[in-house]
């Protein structure tokens, strides 16, 4: 199972939207400090999360969340968290 997913900082304004295999230890490395990108906004929490079958499947989702850019569409799926 692989997994699409969009991050909050807990600090910050800011989100992060990225794809793995396994939640958990991929949020642990966030907030530990271990992904240059995401590195100073830590804390980070999960506010969405899609499941997916395939690597491609969960990267297309990925680039799709991405191309919202904060607009409606990324709204709607942050605001139910």
């Amino acid at each position: 199972m692989f997994i699409a997913y969009i991050l909050k900082s807990i600090k910050f304004d800011a989100y992060y939207t990225g794809h793995c295999q396994n939640m958990h230890q991929r949020l642990l490395r966030h907030n530990k400090g271990l992904v240059k990108s995401t590195k100073r906004y830590a804390p980070w929490k999960l506010v969405h999360q899609e499941d997916f079958t395939t690597k491609n499947d969960a990267y297309r989702r990925e680039m799709q969340i991405k191309s919202y850019k904060g607009g409606q569409a990324f709204k709607k799926l942050i605001d139910n968290k």
